[in-house]
């Protein structure tokens, strides 16, 4: 009987067998040939890994186990002991504390460049840098990266840039059509979308880095699990509706919270105030993005009366589901900041960072107008 399953099953195996000698030699004289182990490849991670790279236009890619696993793998790409990163002053802080922990102790080194440093990155040049790392859209204050200029700065120094697209998603930006030599997901946010998956996934602009990427998921072990690898994939496929609504929904309620007695502030680039409103128009294609950020009285009881009070946007430490969440990246996100690049972002008690999901937006408005209340 002939089975041809219109969806990937899930290859729930951690092992594949073979006939004879002659088999395995096959896998190592004809890459992709076949499969072996699932830490050098599973058909349902190979699947995710290559939408994701149909999705940012890349010549190959990984999936890896998570956001941070894949911001690991883009980095070991093109550094090792000796080597010095530079890092957007705006970054999330998993990046940061890989980079000030983990990565200082293997003797790889990092500088952070100011926002509007980002094109003129000499002063922070040294004769061991290797790469820029930023991203699309910065967690938490939205800033909007100009990647077209980050690579032409990058190129005047011999750097790799890499971009972190978890915010903008390919929908709205495709980093390496802008330049860019690597973009990076975690996968866990909208790419799956539904708030039940960890991974990561790296693209590459080359076949060469390509390659390098998979020999480092292969070698560290990063590789994505089957079943993780196939809801991923499943999540993908409404990716292109998912983030248009949550784009509608977030550029609703950034008016909404712009206009409100309540909030010192919205950080929301969809807002024609926003310092790079019309780089954001232009380079996500008139979308921009389902995260905001908002500003309240820099008092805690302030905070907790608004997440107590708000039915629709609970405190997760997370993002990018259907579902509307909260979250404080003083307490979450970027606790593994200094308290001094803390204060030099802006990140204090009252800045609240609002993932916008897909519910009707009346809902979500409502719910904001009393909690704020």
């Amino acid at each position: 009987m002939n089975i041809t399953p219109k969806i990937t099953p899930i290859y729930q195996t951690s092992v594949f067998k073979f006939d004879d000698l002659d088999a395995v030699q096959q896998y190592f004289d004809e890459p992709g040939s076949r499969y072996l182990y699932s830490r050098n490849g599973n058909p349902n991670s190979d699947e995710l890994a290559e939408a994701v790279n149909r999705w940012e236009g890349g010549a190959g890619a990984v999936a890896t186990g998570s956001g941070m696993a894949a911001i690991f793998a883009a980095l070991l790409t093109y550094c090792q002991a000796g080597d010095h990163v530079l890092c957007a002053a705006d970054i999330y802080g998993g990046s940061a504390a890989l980079l000030n922990g983990e990565l200082a102790r293997l003797g790889i080194g990092a500088s952070y460049v100011p926002f509007e440093e980002l094109y003129a990155l000499g002063p922070y040049v040294r004769p061991t840098t290797k790469l820029l790392l930023c991203e699309t859209m910065s967690n938490p204050l939205l800033r909007v990266v100009d990647l077209r200029r980050a690579a032409a700065a990058c190129r005047q120094h011999g750097l790799k840039l890499v971009v972190d697209n978890t915010f903008s998603t390919p929908v709205l930006t495709k980093p390496l059509a802008h330049g860019a030599d690597l973009a990076l997901h975690s996968v866990t946010k909208y790419l799956a979308g539904h708030s039940d998956v960890t991974a990561g996934a790296v693209v590459a602009r080359t076949p060469d880095d390509a390659d390098r990427l998979r020999q480092i998921g292969t070698v560290f072990g990063l590789t994505l699990s089957p079943m993780e690898s196939w809801l991923s994939v499943r999540g993908l496929k409404t990716l292109r509706l998912r983030v248009a609504a949550h784009c509608d929904n977030a550029l609703a309620v950034a008016e909404f919270l712009a206009g409100h007695p309540a909030v010192q502030a919205v950080y929301y680039p969809g807002l024609p105030a926003h310092p790079q409103h019309a780089l954001a128009a232009a380079q996500g294609q008139g979308l921009f993005g389902g995260m905001l950020s908002f500003r309240l009285p820099d008092d805690a009881a302030a905070v907790n009366r608004f997440m107590r009070r708000s039915a629709r946007f609970p405190f997760a430490p997370s993002l990018a589901g259907v579902d509307s969440s909260c979250s404080h990246p003083l307490h979450t996100s970027h606790r593994a900041l200094t308290d001094a690049q803390r204060a030099e972002l802006g990140i204090t008690v009252g800045l609240v960072r609002l993932s916008v999901g897909i519910e009707p937006v009346a809902e979500l408005l409502a719910d904001l107008a009393q909690a704020l209340g």
